[in-house]
């Protein structure tokens, strides 16, 4: 009963029991004063954030420091709050602690919020200028996409806040709502919503329950193919429309409805894509039926990626022209017409997206992995999961951030270039056609961004070669998995840093798989068929055409198994 509430002690609380009283108490042997009013209510909200309330348990204990807060009784049976307000306003069910019959999610959330205290956390755009200071800065609820002298815009938290409260409490805060069904908080992005977009109510949030996804221990690949022990996959593929890009979408779609929801003059969202983009930005607009309006290079994405867009209503474009084009044409799209730009050009997404990078440490019990390779095209995800692990290490969560890693694919390597020439003087590229069609991309917007990533995470830049990358996806799935072309790109510039011992056999290394294999099952059937002319395919593994007989059958299995039968 109490977990259904949320109620968990914070560090120095080591027990909680009912008394005949009623009420709960707490183990005195390791309460301290300096902790007393810490002890919360609602896990999804402590003390200090958004729906923090505290127990009585100070003056009842001898304590004279007191809660700021307003103070709740809680009964045992955690059934009834005693509070100023009544239990029907407050939506607290009489029923055993259950939700009444008639709720949703959202409606016990919307009443838990009359209990609430404003939130003391709160988020800006500022220029993306890390190595300037400037007093320029934009509200959130501003349409805006950079700074008056070009810049990219970047979200800046107010760090002294969320610094009131130690790195054990976010921790606290964060694992308590893993796995649970309250709103919003179930979502792996909206569990850190005070780090994400503080100030949004929950009514405006549009969320899937994104997050929260796969990290598994590629225990074969790593053993077999690069004598590794300690070799991760981190599987962002298995989210709503099946890539990381849900991450983000969330965050903005977010905003955009609370937008609309201001009367913002805004008829709908839309983006240039390679793919997953589209599909997560149609799938969001969809549920807070939004329009959506999606720029797609004809003929370069796969059908199971052009699928998604068409199938969630969105008004689909398939334009003569690649990426790059499509990029251009949505920006003078968006300054003449009320479409909100959803690229991430927009820095709002990347708040969704660097969230990866704090459920990784979190599913590491809050251990920092030594390396974490990130697939790169339009190159904000680097800069996210940058963004990400110095977070958790500035708010005391973690003692270090990694080394972060950039793969590129060859026919489109702008940044694998740049890094080559010491980062100087960066140059476009005209992006080739390549099966990891998401990053075929020869002109990032977020070159700045990626750049400073990795000049402070002492990151590298690697590139693959089609070949290196349909091969590396092809061993991959011969050890259990089922890789996008894009991880296959990432785990070759693991092959290849772990070949140079840059990479050292037992370091822990995150591989960051952006979307699931399914989107991509073309490719690997020209792998596997071996009808890609230009690779030799050599790990194809083609289906027997075999007689319908026992005889043909044992022979093509004696061919297969070396069977002496």
């Amino acid at each position: 009963m109490f977990e259904k509430w949320g109620v968990i002690p914070t560090t120095g609380v080591s027990a909680l029991e009912a008394r005949s009283s009623g009420h709960l108490l707490a183990d005195m042997a390791s309460l301290t004063q300096e902790n007393a009013c810490r002890v919360s209510c609602f896990s999804e909200c402590f003390h200090g954030v958004r729906k923090e309330h505290s127990f009585s348990w100070s003056k009842r204990l001898g304590f004279n420091r007191k809660c700021n807060y307003e103070t709740l009784q809680v009964r045992a049976t955690v059934s009834k709050i005693e509070h100023n307000v009544s239990s029907q306003d407050a939506g607290l069910a009489t029923n055993g602690g259950k939700r009444k019959v008639t709720d949703s999610i959202k409606d016990e959330a919307r009443r838990h919020g009359l209990l609430e205290p404003p939130t003391t956390f709160s988020a800006k755009y500022v220029p993306f200028s890390p190595y300037e200071t400037t007093e320029e800065f934009y509200s959130l609820d501003e349409i805006i996409y950079r700074s008056k002298d070009g810049k990219l815009l970047d979200v800046q938290h107010d760090m002294k806040a969320l610094k009131e409260y130690d790195g054990k409490y976010w921790k606290a805060l964060f694992d308590s709502r893993v796995g649970k069904t309250t709103w919003p908080f179930g979502s792996g992005v909206w569990s850190k919503k005070e780090w994400v977009l503080p100030e949004i109510d929950n009514d405006d949030i549009v969320s899937a329950f994104e997050g929260n996804s796969n990290l598994f221990w590629a225990e074969r690949f790593g053993k077999e193919m690069l004598g590794m022990s300690d070799l991760w996959v981190k599987h962002c593929g298995i989210s709503h429309t099946g890539s990381f890009k849900d991450l983000g979408m969330t965050v903005l779609v977010s905003q955009v409805n609370k937008l609309m929801k201001m009367n913002k003059k805004l008829i709908g969202v839309g983006c240039a894509s390679t793919g997953d983009t589209s599909a997560a930005l149609s799938a969001y607009c969809a549920a807070a039926g939004i329009p959506a309006i999606v720029f797609l290079p004809a003929n370069k994405i796969s059908i199971a990626q052009l699928v998604q867009p068409i199938a969630n209503g969105a008004i689909v474009l398939s334009l003569d022209t690649d990426f790059d084009g499509c990029m251009r044409l949505i920006r003078e799209v968006t300054e003449q017409v009320p479409i909100y730009l959803a690229n991430s050009l927009n820095s709002l997404r990347l708040e969704g997206q660097k969230t990866a990078a704090i459920e990784i440490c979190q599913q590491f019990d809050w251990e920092v992995p030594d390396w974490v390779i990130v697939p790169g095209g339009n190159l904000g995800n680097i800069y996210a999961f940058y963004k990400g692990f110095v977070m958790c290490k500035e708010l005391g969560l973690t003692d270090r951030t990694p080394r972060l890693v950039c793969a590129q694919a060859a026919n489109a390597n702008p940044l694998y270039l740049h890094y080559k020439a010491g980062w100087n003087n960066f140059v476009p590229v005209k992006a080739s056609p390549t099966f990891a069609s998401a990053i075929q991309i020869g002109d990032p917007v977020s070159i700045d961004r990626a750049v400073y990533a990795l000049k402070n995470s002492d990151g590298i830049v690697e590139e693959a070669t089609e070949e290196e990358l349909m091969d590396a996806a092809a061993l991959a799935d011969m050890t259990g998995m089922f890789t996008c072309p894009h991880t296959g790109v990432a785990l070759s510039a693991l092959m290849k840093l772990r070949e140079k011992n840059v990479i050292g056999p037992t370091d822990r290394t995150v591989v960051v798989s952006t979307a699931h294999g399914l989107k991509f099952t073309q490719s690997k059937i020209a792998y596997h068929s071996k009808e890609i002319t230009e690779i030799q395919c050599k790990h194809a593994n083609p289906p027997l055409e075999v007689k319908a007989d026992l005889g043909s059958v044992m022979d093509a299995l004696r061919s297969k198994l070396s069977l002496t039968l």
